[in-house]
Parts: structure tokens; C-alpha cells; sequence
């Protein structure tokens, strides 16, 4: 099993699946109920959509593979002017010590995240979101924001060796990311990822769709 990254999945379930569909407008609901506590405004998924330009090349991955760019984003914040280390074959990246340093603050919508379940929707706010009524209105626990996790991406891109200009990444920039993962070069999980989530939250945002782990 894996982690699958997903956008306007609403839309898909409503032709291919309604019985789904209504649990997703259902868990977003409740989404909606604990924005409306925060005096946030509310998530209107879109039940239709066009067709979408998606430039990764790995939609599902090992649970694993998410910590690899956790790790790397922990140790960037740390230390932004060292170089990244690879992690070795014996090293469980989501024990290093930097990933907790960093998300006790929980402001880091990458780190302070479930890596199996929940969502990032494209509305703005700072704080990772929790249900503080203890009523688990929230998949995963953890709620994020697509426009923080895209700043969070963005902002560690030189750190990867990936080149984003006004914060867009070129096509071209695209496809070396891609072929770098296919021939596994140094970085392929993490930047491979890190493409994986940079398109889920472009597109997250271009056409205000949730962005769906699972």
C-alpha cells in the first residue's frame, strides 16, 4: 500500500462513484464546520472540472517516500546554507530528529500532516487547523493549506537543485525533475515527491479543488 495524492476528486467520484462522492462532500462539510469556528471562509468544492495538466510522474508512493521530503525540509530550515545530505539505505528518514524539532510549532503544513489520509484545501490560513472540539471532524487529525503548503515547496526548491522562477516551474524543469526520478539520480524520492505535491497544489489552487490524501 501507498500514498496516493489526489485533486478534483469530487468531480471524478460524482461521474464514477456517487456513493463516494457523498462521503467526500460529507467529510468536507465537516471541513466547512470547524472553518466557520475558526471565522474562516468555507471550501465550495467544484463538482466539475476541465481537464488538468498534471506534470508529475509519480501520483502514488510508499508511505515512506513522504518523510524523504519531510526530512529534507526539517534540515533546510535548520541549517538553510548546507548542502543536503542524501539519506543513507539504513536510515528510517522519518526518525530524524529534525522533523520533530520542526513541527511542534505547527506551522509547517508539509511536516504537520497525516501520510496516509486528509486534505489540504486552497483556502489561506497560517496554523495548521485541528478540531478542537475533539468531535474528529478532520481526516487524519491535521488540516492543511494549499497555499501554504505551495509556499513551503517553493521556498525550499534551490535547496533540491530544482529552479523555480517567481515561484512557477517551467516545463521544462518539469521533465528534467521527471527524468531524474525514472533513472533514480541522487534526490529522485525527494524531488520526485516534491513535484508530486508542487502540482497537486498548483492545481489545488488553479481551480480551487481540495487536494485529497489517501
Amino acid at each position: 500500500m501507498g500514498l496516493a495524492v489526489e485533486v478534483g476528486m469530487l468531480a471524478d467520484l460524482k461521474e464514477h462513484d456517487e456513493e463516494g462522492a457523498q462521503w467526500l462532500r460529507d467529510a468536507l462539510a465537516d471541513i466547512n464546520a470547524v472553518f466557520g469556528e475558526h471565522k474562516l471562509p468555507l471550501h465550495i468544492e467544484p463538482e466539475q472540472l476541465p481537464p488538468m495538466n498534471d506534470r508529475s510522474i509519480i501520483g502514488s508512493f510508499p508511505y515512506s517516500f513522504l518523510h524523504y521530503l519531510r526530512r529534507a525540509y526539517a534540515r533546510w530550515k535548520q541549517d538553510p546554507g548546507s548542502p543536503i545530505v542524501p539519506c543513507s539505505p539504513d536510515e528510517d528518514p522519518a526518525s530524524d530528529p529534525a522533523i520533530d524539532q520542526e513541527s511542534c510549532m505547527f506551522d509547517s503544513h508539509l511536516l504537520c500532516h497525516s501520510d496516509c489520509e486528509g486534505f489540504y484545501v486552497p483556502i489561506r490560513f497560517s496554523k495548521v487547523l485541528i478540531d478542537d472540539t475533539n468531535q474528529d471532524r478532520i481526516a487524519g487529525g491535521l488540516l492543511g493549506s494549499s497555499y501554504k503548503l505551495m509556499e513551503e515547496l517553493q521556498s525550499m526548491a534551490e535547496y533540491l537543485a530544482i529552479q523555480v522562477d517567481a515561484g512557477e516551474l517551467s516545463d521544462a524543469e518539469a521533465e528534467k525533475i521527471r527524468a531524474d526520478v525514472q533513472a533514480e539520480c541522487d534526490l529522485w524520492i525527494e524531488r520526485g515527491v516534491w513535484l508530486t505535491l508542487f502540482e497537486a497544489a498548483r492545481l489545488s489552487i488553479q481551480h480551487k479543488t481540495a487536494i485529497c490524501f489517501g
